[in-house]
C-alpha cells in the first residue's frame, strides 16, 4: 500500500522492454539519434503542433527551471501559485538557472489561481527601473492540491498574462493525468489555451526518468538548448531518454496509465468519504489529502501503508495519498479495510 508519490512506482514493462530494444549498436549522440527525432515527431502530432520544438531532460526540476529561464530575464518576475512546485520544492532552481528571476507566489484555494487575483498581482508589480519587471506566468496542471485546470480556466489565466505581455509556462509533471481527468485534447489544455512552453511529465506517469519540454512558440527554443547544455542537462546518450517516452506514447499508454491512477484515487476518495474521512481538496486526478483522527497515521503505517504526513486541523492528522499506474484495486481495498 504505497501512496507516497507516483514517482515511487516501478517502471512499466513496456518501458523496460523499450530500453532493452534501443540498446543495440551505435548511434549519434546529443539528441541527433533516431529515437529522439521520433519522439519529437510523435509529440508534435499528439499536440497538433507541427512547428513545436521538443527537447528532453531527465528531471522535472530541470524542465521547469530551464524553461522558465528561457522565458524570464534575471530582472523579471515569475507569477505562480504559492503551492507551486517551482516555489516550494525545487531548491531555488528557477532562480538559479534564470540568474536571479524573482518568484511572486499568489494565494488561491485548492492550489488554483483566480484570474482577478492574478491580474491584481501583476498590476501591483511596477514597471519602474527600481522594481522587478514582469517576466512570465507559470501554471501547474495537475496542481499540487490534486486539482485540475480545465481548458477554459487555463485560457482565462493565460489571457490575463497575455494582456500584460507575459509568456506562459505550464508545469505538466502530471499533465497526462489532467488530460485523463478532463477528457480534453492535449492541444486544448496547452497551446490552444495560451501556453507557450509545456513541461510534459513522464516520470510521474511511470517512466524511469525523462521529461519533455515543448516550445509551442519556438522563438525561445535555441536559448533553451544553450541553457540546457550550459546547465549540464544535455545527455549524450539521448536514445535512452527517447526510448522511454516513445514507450509511453505507444498504444496510448500515456493516457491509459494516467486514467488508471485517477480511477484508483477516485475509488480511494469514495471509500474514505463513506467512512467519514474528511478530504481537504476536491479529488480530480490522482492525489488525495485526507484528514483523520489522531493516531490513525501510526496505525495505518503499522499495517504497511506508506504516505506523506500533512498538517491537520482541529486535532486531526493530515496526509497526502498519491496513486499511480501501478496502484492495484487490491491495495485500495486493503487500505480502506483498515478504517
Amino acid at each position: 500500500m504505497w501512496f507516497t508519490s507516483d514517482n515511487a512506482a516501478p517502471v512499466p514493462p513496456p518501458v523496460l522492454a523499450a530500453l532493452t530494444s534501443v540498446n543495440e549498436g551505435f548511434t549519434k549522440g546529443y539528441g541527433a539519434d533516431d529515437p529522439t527525432l521520433a519522439v519529437q515527431t510523435r509529440l508534435r502530432t499528439l499536440f497538433d503542433a507541427p512547428e513545436a520544438v521538443v527537447h528532453l531532460v531527465t528531471t522535472g526540476t530541470a524542465a521547469n527551471a530551464l524553461a522558465l529561464a528561457s522565458l524570464c530575464p534575471p530582472w523579471g518576475a515569475v507569477f505562480c501559485h504559492e503551492a507551486a512546485h517551482i516555489n516550494t520544492d525545487e531548491c531555488g532552481a528557477p532562480e538559479f538557472y534564470s540568474n536571479g528571476a524573482k518568484l511572486i507566489p499568489i494565494a488561491g484555494p485548492h492550489a488554483r489561481l483566480a484570474p482577478e487575483v492574478l491580474a491584481a498581482s501583476i498590476n501591483a508589480t511596477g514597471e519602474s527601473l527600481h522594481n522587478v519587471q514582469r517576466g512570465a506566468l507559470s501554471l501547474t496542471n495537475v496542481t499540487e492540491a490534486g486539482t485540475v485546470y480545465s481548458a477554459t480556466a487555463t485560457a482565462a489565466l493565460a489571457g490575463v498574462a497575455r494582456a500584460a505581455g507575459l509568456p506562459v509556462h505550464l508545469d505538466g509533471a502530471r499533465f497526462c493525468n489532467a488530460v485523463a481527468a478532463t477528457g480534453a485534447r492535449p492541444a486544448a489544455l496547452s497551446w490552444q489555451a495560451g501556453v507557450d512552453v509545456l513541461s510534459f511529465g513522464g516520470t510521474k506517469n511511470g517512466l524511469m526518468g525523462v521529461e519533455a519540454v515543448i516550445f509551442f512558440d519556438p522563438a525561445k527554443a535555441w536559448e533553451f538548448e544553450l541553457r540546457r547544455k550550459r546547465g549540464g542537462h544535455l545527455l549524450s546518450k539521448g536514445r535512452y531518454l527517447a526510448a522511454q517516452m516513445l514507450a509511453m506514447l505507444d498504444s496510448d499508454h500515456w493516457l491509459t496509465w494516467a486514467a488508471h491512477a485517477n480511477r484508483m484515487a477516485a475509488r480511494l476518495a469514495r471509500g474514505l468519504a463513506a467512512r467519514g474521512v474528511t478530504l481537504t481538496h476536491p479529488v480530480e486526478a490522482n492525489i488525495l489529502f485526507p484528514e483523520w483522527d489522531a493516531g490513525t497515521s501510526a496505525r495505518l503505517r503499522s499495517e504497511g501503508a506508506a504516505f506523506y504526513d500533512m498538517p491537520g486541523a482541529d486535532g486531526r492528522e493530515g496526509a497526502r495519498l498519491v496513486t499511480s499506474w501501478a496502484t492495484s484495486e487490491a491495495e485500495v481495498a486493503r487500505f480502506l479495510s483498515l478504517f
